[in-house]
């Protein structure tokens, strides 16, 4: 990888890190208090308006924020009459949705998911305004200013929230983050990037990316259904109780997946499109970056299966115990998933969109059919989680052999070596981990929690330096003869 490539993206991953990690800690602060003050039918409410909502939100970007990071001849113009297209399919879908509240609510007998979904039309518009300016950002690789402009309004937002749900607001208190995010979103990226809009747009500025993001959009729409169809079905046959049980563990399951590869995955895309035209660097740096994930995500699956009490009670309260056990089972999926989720923007690097939708379509029939099977025939949200981690290990060799082979013209045989040693830390921390929560059951729930993640962060540490992985020692020095030249020469 080349020096200045290396360093923009390492750059743009430390500035996405402090505020994702940053969002972590207010996150994880912010939901344990809102858990406390909010029923779980509350919040299996909101996991279905989320969820559908979300899915109209794909029809408003239909794939063309990831086309204009890609497309390097968009001008003003282009970009003006691109903004004016999503201002109308945003007014579109708002107005759609608005409506679909009425059998949406008859479809799950719930009166007041009528009024949650006609609040949350306001978020589709203000999403569909966003996609341009937002996907300008991160073309023009500013990921400071986007790590900033996430973290205050995630902050504001959260406080809000809080004192909403302490007033009573209860179930509309949860609605707050979702509204107000994408309108201080748009205020902010609009001064930052004002944009003119049109009463009509040209076609042709639409045709520019209509290829490219074509498949990206349909990606999308078979990702959406794979990603979410077991809340949809789980609310309705299992229960809005059930669905806010299983929410939980998901969405804590989804924390340290969308905290650490979202961290990494949105600058790849704007740094390693420049390599579209380039497989040999291309492979060398999604190599380097592939095995940075499996050495963080799989020791995090295991420490995460061994903490999943402390984690569950510690986070969400006694109240949700229940949700523990799905937590435990949908855990061990979270090594392979952080892999996993870096291999869109490989694909969108290499102009290879299509390859992502191919990939998709397996994913999603095999995710569709094993939580179907898992609330259908086993009926519990146990074996549903079974289902996930089964589907997403299958998803996971499945996606790779077609990516070396199809996209990067590699032996697939290069990707499992990259694998061979964060795999070895892995089975040590587990040999490890087994008697040591034997030794220490009973006790305080935050000194076992505090137990195994040092042990964990120790065995992670002693073998990347016996093994060389990276030598810390090597650097310390290194770093103590610097200080000491610079005082030297001061």
């Amino acid at each position: 990888m080349p020096q200045s490539i290396k360093n923009k993206l390492f750059s743009g991953i430390a500035y996405t890190a402090i505020a994702k990690y940053s969002g972590i800690m207010i996150s994880l602060i912010i939901t344990s208090i809102l858990a406390r003050l909010i029923s779980p039918d509350d919040f299996g409410i909101i996991a279905i308006a989320t969820v559908i909502i979300t899915f109209f939100n794909l029809f408003t970007d239909i794939g063309i924020s990831p086309a204009i990071i890609q497309n390097k001849n968009l001008d003003k113009c282009d970009l003006s009459n691109i903004f004016t297209f999503t201002f109308w399919m945003g007014i579109a879908l708002s107005f759609l949705f608005f409506f679909l509240a009425w059998p949406i609510a008859a479809y799950y007998d719930k009166t007041i998911l009528k009024n949650i979904c006609q609040l949350l039309c306001i978020n589709i518009f203000f999403v569909s305004l966003n996609i341009v300016p937002n996907a300008l950002f991160y073309k023009n690789r500013e990921f400071k200013f986007i790590a900033l402009r996430s973290l205050i309004i995630q902050l504001i937002c959260g406080l809000i929230a809080i004192l909403t749900a302490y007033l009573g607001a209860q179930l509309y208190a949860l609605t707050i983050n979702p509204i107000l995010s994408v309108i201080f979103i748009f205020i902010v990226s609009i001064k930052r990037y004002p944009l003119q809009f049109k009463l009509f747009f040209n076609i042709k500025s639409i045709n520019k990316i209509f290829h490219y993001s074509l498949y990206q959009f349909l990606f999308n729409i078979i990702n959406f259904f794979s990603r979410n169809i077991d809340k949809l079905v789980i609310g309705k046959h299992l229960g809005m109780v059930a669905l806010g049980y299983y929410e939980k563990s998901y969405r804590l399951m989804m924390l340290p997946l969308q905290n650490i590869t979202h961290v990494i995955t949105p600058v790849m895309h704007p740094i390693l499109s420049e390599f579209q035209n380039d497989t040999t660097q291309l492979v060398q740096s999604y190599e380097k970056i592939i095995k940075i994930l499996a050495f963080i995500g799989l020791p995090l699956s295991i420490l995460l299966f061994f903490t999943s009490d402390e984690a569950i009670l510690i986070i969400f309260g006694n109240q949700w115990i229940d949700s523990i056990p799905i937590f435990k089972i949908l855990s061990l999926s979270i090594g392979i998933q952080i892999i996993l989720s870096s291999s869109g923007s490989i694909f969108q690097a290499s102009n290879d969109t299509k390859s992502l939708f191919i990939c998709g379509v397996f994913s999603s029939i095999l995710n569709i059919v094993g939580i179907l099977l898992g609330i259908f025939h086993w009926k519990s949200l146990d074996a549903v989680a079974w289902c996930i981690l089964v589907t997403f290990t299958i998803n996971f060799f499945q996606c790779y052999v077609w990516m070396y082979k199809f996209t990067l013209n590699r032996p697939f045989k290069n990707f499992i070596k990259i694998l061979i040693s964060p795999f070895i830390l892995t089975i040590i921390i587990l040999i490890i981990l087994i008697p040591l929560s034997y030794c220490i059951n009973g006790l305080n729930i935050l000194l076992t929690a505090l137990s195994k993640f040092i042990t964990t962060i120790l065995i992670c540490i002693a073998y990347l330096q016996i093994s060389k992985e990276y030598d810390f020692i090597c650097k310390l020095k290194a770093y103590i003869h610097s200080k000491h030249m610079h005082n030297k020469s001061n």
